[in-house]
């Protein structure tokens, strides 16, 4: 077979994995499938977005002047709902200004209230009904102007249940890949969302124990607003039972994690959730030893910087895979790991690997042998 030959089989044999159609649809009729619970925006999603008031506000302003929005996608399931892949983010800001978003807990929201823009100052203070108004600054929308609004017309492509079952998170994570704020971890947290939930509030659950939180508190805001500690947990997750990675496995070092952690939230056996008890104590046996200076580098006299992510994997990943061998009432074990955390700029290899700008693929595959040897007794 020629190379044209099997590129025209692929491409064929990966077009016959994807069904899909497109309509128009009124955001009425959407609305009145979402009251139906016919249409799922996965409201967990809300944690991964950071949508400012001028941001919804200039959504529903586009739509009141008749401005095109952008394709929204959807992926029908077995029972027929449909499965909201892209548009999350505009479908709750819409159904949150007609007063009928509901939370994780199956909750109304509190409605939104607009504020003014450039083009349409009147919209300060605006709400959908007067049932809306929390006082007399509050305005709302004349009920013609709500039926314009209810009958624009969006664009909807769907995803059909004959469609392979990896197709829908492929699609949502190319979307919101291509040119995203999204971060990667973001995008990530929602991908699990959609596979395996249980997994992604393991993840979340294990971001709030404190031994955790106190070894990485030299995480900038910004980092723990992008979803970086959860990324943290992703990746000692994945990379703790890894023996033997090769550079061309981690090209991308944030597809190779979305892989992996996807084959992880596909295995039923949940593994992973059984295994807390490592996660806990190799940060409780840091946060003993070193606390908030964990992950901080050590000049020979003192802790300085903010945190480094190469020290981070060769203490969590080195501990981890002897944790067998210390013991937090262990006086000499928790010396070693503060000895180890002192030495760490020493060792050449580390130095020259830890280096702003080394690519994971050079940096991890060593790594993982040095963090075991540097804790091995």
């Amino acid at each position: 077979m020629t190379i044209t030959q099997e590129l025209l089989s692929q491409i064929s044999n990966k077009r016959n994995e994807i069904h899909s159609d497109a309509y128009p649809m009124s955001i009425g009729e959407l609305a009145n499938l979402y009251k139906d619970g016919e249409l799922d925006i996965h409201p967990e999603f809300q944690r991964e977005y950071r949508w400012t008031l001028t941001q919804k506000t200039r959504l529903i302003e586009s739509i009141l002047l008749g401005i095109p929005l952008p394709s929204f996608f959807v992926s029908q399931r077995e029972d027929g709902i449909w499965d909201v892949v892209d548009g999350l983010q505009r479908l709750s800001t819409i159904f949150s200004f007609m007063g009928i978003y509901k939370n994780e807990d199956g909750e109304l929201e509190k409605p939104l209230i607009l504020n003014k823009t450039d083009y349409l100052p009147a919209l300060e203070n605006l709400c959908w009904d007067d049932s809306f108004k929390e006082d007399d600054t509050h305005h709302s929308l004349p009920k013609d102007i709500q039926i314009t609004f209810k009958r624009e017309k969006i664009d909807l492509k769907i995803l059909k249940k004959e469609s392979s079952t990896d197709t829908k998170y492929e699609l949502f994570h190319r979307l919101n890949t291509f040119g995203s704020t999204l971060s990667p971890q973001e995008v990530r947290n929602c991908l699990l969302i959609m596979t395996n939930k249980s997994l992604y509030k393991h993840i979340y659950n294990l971001s709030l124990d404190q031994n955790y939180k106190d070894t990485i508190s030299s995480i900038t805001e910004r980092s723990f607003n992008e979803k970086f500690h959860l990324e943290l947990i992703t990746r000692f997750l994945i990379l703790k039972d890894k023996e033997d990675l090769k550079a061309k496995d981690l090209e991308d070092v944030h597809e190779f994690l979305t892989k992996e952690i996807l084959k992880i939230a596909n295995d039923e056996s949940n593994a992973v959730i059984d295994e807390i008890a490592i996660f806990l104590k190799t940060f409780k046996l840091l946060n003993i030893a070193l606390g908030e200076n964990s992950f901080k580098r050590f000049d020979g006299e003192k802790y300085l910087g903010g945190f480094s992510l190469s020290i981070f994997e060769v203490l969590t990943l080195g501990l981890a895979k002897n944790l067998n061998d210390y013991d937090e009432s262990n006086t000499e074990d928790l010396e070693k790991i503060r000895a180890i955390s002192q030495s760490l700029y020493q060792n050449p290899e580390f130095t020259r690997l830890s280096k702003s700008g080394t690519r994971a693929s050079s940096r991890l595959p060593i790594f993982l042998t040095l963090a075991h040897d540097v804790f091995q007794k």
